[in-house]
C-alpha cells in the first residue's frame, strides 16, 4: 500500500507492523508527529498509548511494559532523551527489549527545534551510567522511518536490549512516499516477563546485582551478546565507491545531499563516492575499512561539531587521512556547498 506520509507518522505506522502494542511518551518538537500517532493508531489496534507526566515517567513506564513481555516503544528529542538515560541504562541491564525514538534537534541546553545530529554520542556511546550498548539504526528517509523501526524491534527482541531509531528533525518531518507491506507478527518468546501462577509473582526483572561476583558474570553475558552483534548485525549503503578516490561518509539527511553532491561531481569527472552507515552501533567498520583503503582520502560530514568522526578514525587508525565539515545550530549544507568541500579535496585525492 503506497501513501504520501510524514517520517515521524512512519515511524509509528512501522511499529505497529512490528507488532509494538503499547507506546507511553512526552512531546516534544520536532518529534511530537511521533505521538500524535501513537495516539491515533495504537488504540485502534486494541493497543495502549498514554501521554506520560514527562520524559523520565515515559521510560520508566516503558520498563514496566518490557517487564510483562510487551512490545513498547517511546519517542523524544534531545532534551527528553537527556533525562530518560537513567532508565535506559535500567533497561539494558535488566535486559529488557524496547524501542526509542530519537528525532534530533539543535543543542546542547534547549539549543532550537531545528535538525541536528548532536545526539550521536549520547545515543551510540551509552549515555546512562554503566557498561551497556544501545541498538542504534539511522534512517535517511520516509520510507526507513518505518523499515527500520521494524528492524530496530527485532533486534531489540533477538538481543533483549534497547534499541535505538536515530534521526534528525529533517527525516522526521519530510513528506515522502510510503510503501507498507502487511507482513506476520512473531511474537518473541519472553523468558524474561514477569510471570506468575495463582497471582504468585515466580520472577522478578531487576537490574541490580549486590554481590560483585553476580554484577560480573551479568556484565560478562552481555559482553558477549554485544561481541556477537558486532559480527552479525553492521548495515551500511555505498553508493559509487568502487573507483572512488576521495569517500564521503554521512548519515541521516546529510546522506542524500551528499548523494546528489556525488553526482554532481561525476559529472565533473571527480572520482568519489558515498558511505552511509545503516547501524550506528555496531558501527560498520569492517565495511567502511574496505571502501576507505580503495580511496585516498576520506571526509566526514554531519549535522554536529564532530562525533560520528571519531568512530570513522578510530576504524581507519590512520591508513587515511580523514577531514571534517559540519553544520550546527540547524543549519543542513546544501549540494553547492558540500560539492565546493569536495572540490577542495580533490588536490589531495588525486
Amino acid at each position: 500500500m503506497r501513501q504520501l506520509c510524514k517520517g515521524n507518522v512512519a515511524v509509528i505506522k512501522g511499529a505497529v507492523l512490528a507488532g509494538c502494542r503499547a507506546y507511553y511518551g512526552y512531546p516534544i518538537t520536532p518529534a511530537s508527529e511521533v505521538a500524535e500517532a501513537a495516539a491515533l493508531y495504537f488504540p485502534e489496534i486494541g493497543g495502549t498509548f498514554v501521554q506520560a507526566e514527562s520524559e523520565t515517567a515515559s521510560i520508566n513506564m516503558v520498563y514496566g511494559a518490557a517487564s510483562a513481555g510487551i512490545r513498547v516503544m517511546t519517542a523524544s528529542s534531545g532534551p527528553g532523551l537527556s533525562l530518560m538515560q537513567e532508565g535506559i541504562s535500567y533497561l539494558a541491564g535488566a535486559e529488557l527489549p524496547c524501542v526509542i525514538v530519537d528525532v534530533m534537534r539543535g543543542g546542547p541546553g534547549l539549543g532550537n527545534i531545528a535538525p541536528e545530529q548532536s545526539d550521536y554520542f549520547a545515543m551510540v556511546k551509552g549515555g546512562g551510567h554503566g557498561n551497556y550498548r544501545n541498538f542504534v539504526v539511522a534512517p535517511a528517509s520516509v520510507q526507513e522511518m518505518a523499515d527500520l523501526t521494524i528492524l530496530a524491534f527485532e533486534l531489540a527482541d533477538n538481543y533483549r536490549n534497547p534499541a535505538i531509531v536515530l534521526t534528525d528533525g529533517f527525516v522526521g518531518q519530510m513528506m515522502e512516499p510510503l510503501d507498507l507491506q502487511y507482513r506476520e507478527i512473531v511474537p518473541p518468546p519472553k523468558p524474561w516477563a514477569v510471570q506468575g501462577t495463582a497471582g504468585t509473582r515466580q520472577n522478578m526483572i531487576s537490574s541490580i546485582f549486590l554481590e560483585a561476583d553476580d554484577l560480573e558474570e551479568h556484565q560478562r553475558k552481555m559482553e558477549a551478546k554485544y561481541i556477537r552483534a558486532k559480527q552479525r548485525e553492521t548495515r551500511c549503503e555505498e553508493y559509487r565507491t568502487e573507483d572512488a578516490e576521495l569517500l564521503v561518509v554521512g548519515y541521516g539527511i546529510v546522506s542524500r545531499v551528499l548523494r546528489s553532491a556525488v553526482d554532481e561531481a561525476r559529472k565533473q569527472g571527480i572520482k568519489v563516492g558515498l558511505f552511509r552507515p545503516i547501524t550506528l552501533w555496531p558501527f560498520p567498520s569492517n565495511q567502511l575499512l574496505t571502501a576507505a583503503l580503495r580511496a585516498e582520502k576520506v571526509l566526514v560530514v554531519e549535522l554536529s561539531n564532530g562525533q560520528m568522526v571519531e568512530d570513522v578514525r578510530l576504524t581507519l587508525e590512520g591508513k587515511r587521512p580523514v577531514e571534517f565539515y559540519g553544520r550546527v545550530g540547524g543549519n543542513v549544507p546544501g549540494v553547492e556547498e558540500l560539492l565546493a568541500k569536495i572540490e577542495e579535496q580533490v588536490p589531495a585525492a588525486v
